[in-house]
């Protein structure tokens, strides 16, 4: 007869590391296939496998887990409340009762998820076949990630910062974005571009920014206006938009003005031009001189 894990006293977390990329409770639990799992707490699912209840959790490396003991069940309707931060830490197995319980238990949380197949491995070799797969696969990916850069403020920016930090980790290595920086400026703005969400714009500012490449000069739709506006710059086509083409123009044209520190001197007329700044264009640097004509009344008086 096989052995069941059975947690006797207070609630007891096990765990067993598992990373997200192989298993999303909230996806793998909710997907409309899985008939015996319903979500108790938020991100706590509870089920039935192998006779017994049990209760599932995950942090983005670990899958936690708790049994409940025959008496428990749900005849009195006992859960294990919501797994607290505090409470991630892994029970340590006290005793040869405890490791066999454990280890029947991950035994079977392994073959009901199946877990010895390699679920990433997979995703990336569909992916690498198939263009349409990969778009979808990656909406999937690492979303606690996203989701906590959301909340730091980057908005719409999480996701590409999560799409662009796995890139370089598993395409490059960690130590590639410092390698741009003994590239140059035209190779780093391009490989910077490869990246999901980088364009033009946002290449230059890492380019200008941390990469020690003082030529890039970042252009949006304020630097064109004020290209237009202060320095008569005109484009032959009308453009409404900044294509590629206006972009390299409108940064060729300012490189050609201020030199190799360009993207310097663009920085200081961007901030010059934000409406938080120009309280300081109205407070006089310097003592205006006198007109002429004061001079020589200023003379004359003497």
């Amino acid at each position: 007869m096989a052995k069941h894990a059975v947690l006797k006293g207070p609630t007891i977390w096990r765990s067993l590391p598992c990373a997200k990329s192989e298993l999303r409770l909230d996806l793998t639990l909710a997907c409309g296939q899985s008939f015996r799992w319903r979500e108790t707490a938020e991100g706590h699912w509870t089920g039935v496998m192998g006779g017994r209840v049990w209760t599932l959790t995950q942090t983005d490396d670990t899958l936690l887990y708790y049994i409940y003991p025959n008496q428990d069940m749900q005849i009195e309707g006992k859960e294990p409340g919501a797994l607290k931060k505090e409470d991630e830490e892994p029970v340590a197995v006290t005793s040869v009762q405890d490791r066999d319980d454990t280890e029947e238990a991950e035994r079977m949380l392994r073959d009901y998820f199946q877990l010895n197949v390699n679920f990433a491995d997979l995703c990336m070799s569909w992916g690498a076949a198939d263009p349409h797969f990969k778009r979808i696969a990656d909406t999937f990916k690492d979303s606690t990630v996203e989701e906590r850069l959301r909340g730091l403020g980057f908005g719409y920016r999480a996701r590409f910062l999560q799409q662009s930090s796995k890139q370089i980790l598993d395409t490059h290595g960690l130590q590639w974005l410092d390698g741009l920086r003994s590239v140059s400026y035209l190779q780093a703005r391009e490989a910077l571009c490869t990246l999901p969400g980088v364009g033009n714009k946002v290449a230059d500012c890492a380019c200008l920014m941390s990469l020690d490449k003082a030529e890039a000069v970042p252009i949006d739709t304020h630097m064109w206006q004020i290209a237009k506006r202060d320095y008569n710059f005109t484009d032959n086509k009308k453009q409404k938009t900044i294509t590629d083409q206006l972009y390299r123009e409108i940064g060729d044209f300012f490189r050609n003005l201020w030199g190799p520190y360009a993207g310097w001197a663009q920085a200081v007329l961007f901030c010059a031009d934000l409406k938080r700044f120009q309280k300081l264009k109205e407070m006089p640097n310097l003592k205006q001189p006198k007109k002429e004509e004061d001079n020589v009344e200023d003379e004359s008086s003497m």
